[in-house]
């Protein structure tokens, strides 16, 4: 078989997003305007959600999404449960929303968070869980929502990697109170950099438009004053002393607003993207159908009958027993021009950043043998069923070379 080079990830950029970045900048518009309104209605509507706030990216997404809770009553060092295995921007965002990430461990068969584990990590502190979509693969979302009812918390779904993810016919992104969305280059919707949060509650709406821009007061959806035509708004000056309501500020914010030429390429993107969706999900199929071939040394993530997963990559685990390392099968599938990425790590316990909260290693047994023993390669939009052949292959040969 001739050696193919499949790069782990893409961008497509239409000709409708080549239009509008231009049309934008000779406009000399590019700051979060139209554009970025737009990208936002198209979310909305393509999850069925009736609010798609749009950052600077999937981290900004996951922490404002948490700094809502500020606003109704959440002290900053109140927790939040999230799962251990997850890219580390889980993680970082809980404590740059003010919040103590509490961790618990993952299913092997799932790679997300375990639910029967969530109730024992509750405490009176605890205000929210955020269940991640890690590879696509939508958590247990019925028993996760039925905890949080039960216990009085917000879910906030982190489903970055979930783009047409579906669980139980209902689309990753409307199945909690909130929900947050990576537009990275890699992501089936993709803005460059980017992040997208949504919910259907207004009021969540309001306060995440303040969060994004340094918590003011001027929270519209669509603001006339970004418009071509527009240049006054009769709402800025109604302070009893004539003040700019876009200089009061109301809440502890953030400054993480997308731009318009970001949106442009989101546009151009939800042109495409069943298109895109169909490519992926098919090259995602078309692996997982066949890789029990290669057990019981490796294994990957299944897809169930409630469930559509969201093709974001594909997650190959090493398991125990098997007569190679990962470094050595990494090194394989590299030198046959394969790109891998390792499959994340237990944040509490692999990633030195999180040591002082006093986690110790074997705590999440889990999520730290996804963090030494796991890699995933990519199944995007230029890259098709004969490149899924190809990695098949090079995982047989690697396999019986052993």
């Amino acid at each position: 078989m001739l050696k193919r080079t499949i790069p782990f990830g893409t961008i497509t950029i239409t000709d409708t997003a080549k239009r509008l970045i231009a049309e934008a900048l000779e406009s000399k518009r590019i700051s979060c305007g139209k554009l970025v309104r737009e990208f936002e209605d198209r979310f909305a509507a393509l999850l069925g959600v009736k609010e798609a706030i749009a950052v600077s990216s999937g981290t900004d997404a996951d922490i404002l999404a948490l700094a809502v809770l500020h606003d109704f009553g959440a002290k900053r060092g109140d927790e939040i449960i999230v799962p251990a295995l997850s890219f580390v921007a889980t993680g970082n965002a809980v404590l740059h929303a003010g919040f103590t990430p509490v961790f618990v461990d993952i299913e092997r068969e799932t790679l997300n968070i375990d639910p029967a584990q969530i109730e024992a990590a509750i405490t009176p502190k605890t205000r929210a869980i955020m269940p991640v979509h890690l590879m696509g693969k939508p958590s247990e979302m019925d028993t996760i929502n039925a905890i949080a009812k039960k216990n009085g918390l917000l879910v906030v779904e982190d489903a970055a990697e979930a783009h047409g993810a579906l669980y139980k016919g209902k689309p990753a992104g409307s199945l909690g109170d909130l929900a947050a969305f990576s537009t990275y280059v890699a992501h089936i919707i993709t803005t460059g950099e980017g992040g997208v949060i949504t919910t259907n509650n207004e009021q969540y709406g309001e306060i995440l438009r303040s969060l994004r821009s340094h918590g003011r007061n001027c929270t519209c959806k669509r603001c006339i004053m970004n418009t071509d035509e527009v240049t006054y708004c009769a709402k800025r000056f109604r302070g009893e002393g004539g003040e700019d309501i876009r200089f009061t500020f109301d809440r502890i914010g953030y400054s993480c607003k997308m731009n318009e030429l970001e949106a442009a390429i989101g546009i151009g993107a939800m042109e495409v993207y069943h298109e895109i969706l169909k490519k992926r999900h098919d090259n995602l199929i078309h692996v997982l159908e066949r890789f029990d071939r290669f057990a019981p040394y490796l294994s990957t993530i299944k897809e169930e009958s409630h469930e559509r997963i969201g093709p974001h990559a594909i997650p190959i685990i090493i398991n125990e027993g098997a007569p190679f390392t990962r470094a050595e099968l990494t090194r394989h599938m590299e030198q046959n021009g394969i790109e891998t990425r390792t499959l994340f790590a237990s944040m509490p316990t692999q990633c030195p950043g999180f040591a002082y909260l006093g986690y110790k290693l074997g705590q999440f047994p889990n999520a730290e043998y996804m963090g030494g023993h796991g890699i995933h390669i990519g199944v995007h939009q230029d890259v098709g069923v004969e490149d899924m052949e190809y990695a098949l292959e090079m995982l047989r040969q690697f396999v019986e070379s052993k």
